[in-house]
């Protein structure tokens, strides 16, 4: 049986600021990509999720940024190696302490935005990056997984430095001929049309193959699917895409054992103030997402 993961960016909203619906998400998706604070994320909402995931199984890994609250990490930072490693390593070990203080585990760790962009690239500043990732999820525990663009070579770097890796597609965004992500601030570089997302799911995981913006198809072969949580109609594109895959007989389920600890009516922590009054980040400007997956 062919087996796929479904994974999408949660916990991005800052105090009163909320980004899509989390819990709706989670009933969806097998793994859930954490924002850690750098390009959002405050401690209440990065617990609140963190124990929702707990409760439902599924698996939850850091989703590290640039340092850009302002910007959403969807702009470069150009940040020198020794200060990128610090920063991933910053983050990782924020979400393994919000982990720790609701019984779970932190498993795995998806860069985001413009980082996730920069370090699927072969460039001189991509390579750099991709080595200050690595090393910091090495620092941190080498038996963390890497998860990455389909393709890239950021994956075998990862995997010659000894870590775990898992390849990326994304169900609604457009590829480049290259297999690159087409731009945000491009024409259809978001996908909305919930069958299209599943007819491209579907195939991609039946044959290995996706459809690029010129209707060229690339050879990808992905271990785990992204579904946005802050599109329109993200919920129901996610439970969508989970029924039509489990409805093709695919076995949708995180690439990590990940065991149901609590029950999923109960709570390790109490109802989160996830209103608290904290600043509000500012919002992205348009050109600001160039590039950036999420």
């Amino acid at each position: 049986m062919t087996t796929i993961d479904l994974n999408a960016d949660l916990g991005e909203g800052y105090g009163r600021w909320t980004l899509g619906d989390d819990d709706a998400m989670l009933a969806a998706v097998t793994s859930a990509n954490v924002a850690c604070g750098f390009h959002a994320g405050d401690p209440l909402t990065m617990t609140a999720v963190v124990d929702a995931a707990h409760r439902r199984g599924v698996a939850v890994g850091a989703h590290v940024s640039y340092r850009d609250l302002a910007g959403f990490g969807r702009r470069f930072v150009d940040a020198s190696e020794a200060e990128l490693v610090g920063d991933v390593v910053y983050q990782i070990g924020a979400l393994n302490g919000v982990a720790a203080s609701v019984g779970a585990t932190v498993r795995y760790v998806k860069p985001h935005g413009a980082l996730y962009s920069v370090i699927a690239g072969d460039d001189e500043r991509g390579r750099r990056h991709a080595h200050a990732v690595v090393e910091a999820v090495t620092r941190v525990d080498p038996g963390l997984v890497l998860v990455g663009l389909a393709g890239s070579p950021l994956l075998t770097r990862a995997t010659e430095a000894g870590l775990s890796t898992i390849a990326e597609a994304f169900a609604d965004r457009a590829y480049t001929p290259d297999g690159r992500l087409v731009p945000r601030t491009n024409p259809g570089a978001v996908l909305h049309d919930p069958a299209e997302i599943v007819d491209r799911v579907l195939r991609l995981v039946e044959t290995g193959r996706i459809r690029a913006v010129d209707g060229t198809d690339l050879e990808l072969r992905a271990e785990s699917v992204c579904v946005h949580g802050d599109t329109p109609g993200a919920v129901a594109i996610a439970s969508g895409l989970r029924t039509a895959l489990e409805a093709a007989g695919v076995d949708v389920r995180s690439f990590v054992a990940v065991p149901r600890q609590v029950a999923a009516t109960e709570s390790a922590v109490p109802p989160a103030a996830h209103t608290a009054a904290l600043p509000l980040p500012l919002q992205p400007s348009a050109d600001s997402a160039a590039g950036s997956p999420s």
